[in-house]
């Protein structure tokens, strides 16, 4: 494995490093934020038809880029260290790879070529919160129950006769990006509970009736949330048939998600560091910049070993999808720790809501409350890992402190 970027790697950081240093400050987000869509419609064109972000990692095929994960997590890290309010995540990490995985040909020729241009950007929409859990980060999506199950409440999908395929019912109360995404991928549940499955939906808002949407007042105002409405609402199904295994490629969809989170994680990370760095080298205090003290030296000397880590993290998990968990983990606790600091070193003026500090202070908190928290992506992750599986023949742990109990039965 040679860990060194590649000159295409370097060129894509470059680029998109001075373009957004020059449209994406903390001004222009707090001013792309409030606009209806919640991003700058027009950078979001510029960097698909220039850079051709939303299309990096797809086949060339469908109008892509052909490049893999690690370009586009080298793109969502610079994304990160500006904060930049787009669809990036929803369309490239969330819908793009589950309409390349479990998508018609048919589907995906109609769908891909277009997301890749930027002229279409998609969502994934899972009931409650759960999305960590449906992308296999946090829990086991095996079964559905995170989507329903078959029984009430989720969404619930069935087969109508003739043409019109399928109707949903239901409701998704937090979905990325739901309010201004071109097109939905909606989670749901059919077959009723003895023969209960999940299946995906294609949902296009624009044309479908019976579908509401709101957004949603969030903490994080650069990942907007929505409530998604479906009242007997018209959608397709996305594959060949409704025998398709859906966890079987959410999961894929998950890992692969969670390297680009991370690397986002990373680049706010970075950036904080840097600017704290800059401003404790001008504050004064006692006659002296405070950056001179050797107690602040030792807090940004951790934070920069602590961001490094993760970086490296994100980094191996861009190459290798099975380690995104972890990578995900690290990265969001670097963050939280790293903008915490960040928010104490600047003293008064960064509690303030007129500095940029708390921008990505709320980033931190956010990404944990809607992809983690981080013990729980560490305790799925070590779940997948079997480090806490009993050795063969052996009893498990809960399992050792039961007690024999009247008539063969156990008591624990």
């Amino acid at each position: 494995m040679d860990a060194a970027f590649t000159a295409e790697q370097d060129e894509i950081r470059r680029t998109l490093r001075e373009l957004l240093a020059k449209r994406s400050s903390p001004d222009d987000v707090r001013s792309a934020v409030r606009t209806a869509d919640g991003y700058d419609e027009t950078l979001w064109r510029q960097l698909a038809q220039d850079l051709g972000l939303p299309g990096l990692a797809l086949p060339q095929e469908y109008g892509g880029v052909g490049c893999g994960l690690a370009e586009l997590a080298v793109a969502c890290e610079e994304t990160g260290r500006a904060l930049l309010p787009s669809p990036l995540i929803a369309t490239a990490a969330l819908a793009a790879p589950l309409i390349a995985a479990l998508g018609t040909e048919a589907q995906r020729t109609a769908l891909l070529p277009r997301i890749a241009a930027g002229r279409l950007t998609a969502t994934l929409a899972v009931p409650g919160g759960s999305l960590a859990t449906a992308l296999g980060l946090t829990g086991d999506p095996t079964g559905g129950a995170w989507a329903g199950g078959g029984r009430a409440g989720g969404i619930q999908a069935r087969p109508v006769g003739g043409a019109e395929g399928w109707r949903l019912y239901g409701e998704a109360a937090q979905v990325l990006d739901g309010h201004s995404a071109g097109l939905l991928l909606v989670a749901a549940h059919t077959g009723g509970f003895p023969r209960s499955r999940t299946l995906l939906f294609l949902v296009r808002p624009d044309t479908a009736a019976g579908i509401v949407r709101t957004r949603r007042t969030s903490l994080d105002e650069t990942r907007p949330l929505a409530r998604i409405e479906l009242r007997d609402t018209e959608a397709e199904l996305l594959g060949a048939d409704d025998t398709v295994d859906v966890v079987d490629a959410l999961a894929p969809a998950g890992r692969g998600a969670a390297a680009l989170l991370a690397a986002q994680a990373v680049g706010a990370a970075a950036s904080t560091l840097e600017r704290t760095v800059e401003y404790v080298k001008t504050r004064e205090q006692f006659g002296r910049a405070i950056g001179s003290f050797q107690a602040v030296k030792h807090r940004l000397a951790d934070l920069y070993v602590r961001v490094q880590a993760a970086r490296s993290a994100a980094y191996y998990a861009a190459w290798d999808p099975a380690a995104g968990g972890l990578a995900l983990a690290q990265a969001l606790e670097a963050l939280r720790i790293t903008t915490a600091e960040a928010v104490q070193l600047h003293g008064g003026i960064g509690f303030t809501w007129e500095h940029e500090t708390h921008l990505y202070f709320k980033r931190a908190a956010a990404d944990e409350l809607l992809f983690g928290p981080v013990h729980r992506l560490r305790d799925r992750a070590a779940e997948q890992a079997g480090l806490f599986a009993p050795p063969h023949g052996q009893p498990s742990a809960s399992s050792a402190f039961a007690t024999p109990g009247p008539a063969g039965q156990v008591a624990v």
